[in-house]
C-alpha cells in the first residue's frame, strides 16, 4: 500500500536526519548505528497508522513515533547483552561491535531521548500519553525479568510464558496504537479497542518470532536457532514438553540443561519439535490471537482501517 510505504519512508527520513551530539563519540555513534540498521519500524508505524485513522497529517505524531522507536531499540541493546546475542538485524550487535559498557550506556541515553521525545506531544494529551508510556516501559522491564527468571526455573507454564511475551513484546505494540489514537483525537472506546487489538496481534507476532527462530530462513537477521542455543523456554519448547512422552521429554530437558553450543543441539531439538508438530500448534495459537485482535479492530469506528488490516496481515505472513 502506498500510504504504508510513505509512512515508512517518512520514519526513515526522520531517523536518518535525527541530530546527535558529536561528543562523546562513543556514546552517540552506537545509537546512530543501531537506529540506522535496516528495520521494519513496526511500532512507530503502528502509531502513525493509528493516528492516520483520525487525522490526515502527521505533524503531531512524529515525535511520539520516534520516541517509541528509540525506546524499542534501547531495549534491544540491553536484551542483546543479556542474551549474549551476536547478531541484530543481520549485523553485529552493539556490545559485540564495541563492548558491553558502551552498549549499556548508549542504551540508557536512548531511553532518556525517548522520554524527551514523548514529552513533546500536544499538551492536551501529554499527561495521559506519558502515563501510558511510563506504565508500558515498566511492563517491558517486567517482561524481560520474567524472561530471565524462566532461564533458571524448571517449572515455567504456558500461561506464564504468554504473560511474559505480553509484557515484553505485546504491550509496546498496543501502546503505540493507543498513543496514536489518543493524539489523533479518537474516542475512549476506539483507544481501548486499538490497545486490545495491539495486545493480540503482539502475542501472535511474538509467537511467529519464536517460530521463525527455529524454522525460519537464514535471512531472519538473528542467529539461527539462537533461542535453542541459549536454552530459551519459548512456546515451542513448553508445548513440546506438554505433548511429549516421558522419553522424549527427558531428551528435550537434557538438551536445555546443557550450555553446549553446537549445530547438533539445534538440529536435534528442531527434530523433536517437528515430530510433535509444534509448528502446527504454534500457528493455531497465532491464529486464535489474530482472530481476537480483528474482533477488536472491527469495533473501531474509523472507516479507514484497510491499511491497519493490511499491515497486520503482512506481519503474520512474514518469513523473516
Amino acid at each position: 500500500m502506498n500510504d504504508l510505504n510513505q509512512m515508512h519512508n517518512l520514519l526513515e527520513k526522520e531517523i536518518s536526519d535525527f541530530s546527535y551530539p558529536k561528543s562523546p563519540e562513543l556514546l552517540y555513534t552506537p545509537i546512530k548505528y543501531i537506529m540506522g540498521l535496516k528495520a521494519k519500524r513496526i511500532r512507530p508505524l503502528f502509531l502513525l497508522i493509528s493516528y492516520h485513522l483520525y487525522k490526515n497529517d502527521f505533524s503531531n505524531a512524529i515525535s511520539p513515533a520516534l520516541a517509541i522507536e528509540f525506546f524499542h531499540n534501547f531495549t534491544l541493546l540491553h536484551d542483546d547483552i543479556m542474551d549474549n546475542a551476536p547478531l541484530r538485524r543481520g549485523s553485529r550487535t552493539v556490545h559485540q561491535k564495541w563492548d558491553k559498557n558502551i552498549a549499556i550506556l548508549s542504551g540508557d541515553a536512548m531511553m532518556i531521548q525517548a522520554y524527551k521525545l514523548i514529552s513533546q506531544v500536544d499538551p492536551n494529551y501529554q499527561q495521559k500519553v506519558l502515563n501510558i508510556f511510563g506504565n508500558t516501559a515498566n511492563q517491558v522491564c517486567e517482561g524481560q525479568q520474567f524472561d530471565m527468571d524462566f532461564a533458571i526455573s524448571n517449572s515455567v507454564t504456558l500461561s506464564e510464558y504468554i504473560r511474559m511475551i505480553q509484557f515484553k513484546t505485546a504491550v509496546l505494540l498496543a501502546a503505540s496504537l493507543q498513543i496514536g489514537a489518543i493524539i489523533g483525537g479518537a474516542t475512549e472506546k476506539d483507544q481501548n479497542h486499538l490497545y486490545e487489538f495491539g495486545i493480540n496481534i503482539g502475542l501472535a507476532f511474538q509467537l511467529k518470532d519464536d517460530l521463525l527462530d527455529v524454522f525460519g530462513n537464514e535471512n531472519f537477521g538473528k542467529q539461527s536457532g539462537g533461542d535453542i542455543l541459549s536454552n530459551k523456554k519459548t512456546f515451542l519448547y513448553l508445548k513440546a514438553l506438554q505433548l511429549a512422552d516421558d522419553i522424549t521429554k527427558n531428551k528435550l530437558k537434557d538438551f536445555y540443561n546443557t550450555s553446549k553450543d553446537s549445530i547438533n543441539k539445534v538440529h536435534s531439538v528442531k527434530s523433536i519439535f517437528s515430530q510433535l508438530n509444534i509448528e502446527k500448534h504454534t500457528l493455531a495459537l497465532m491464529k486464535s490471537y489474530y482472530i481476537k485482535g480483528m474482533k477488536h479492530l472491527d469495533a473501531v469506528e474509523s472507516k479507514n482501517k484497510d491499511i491497519l488490516i493490511y499491515f497486520a496481515n503482512k506481519l503474520m505472513d512474514r518469513t523473516s
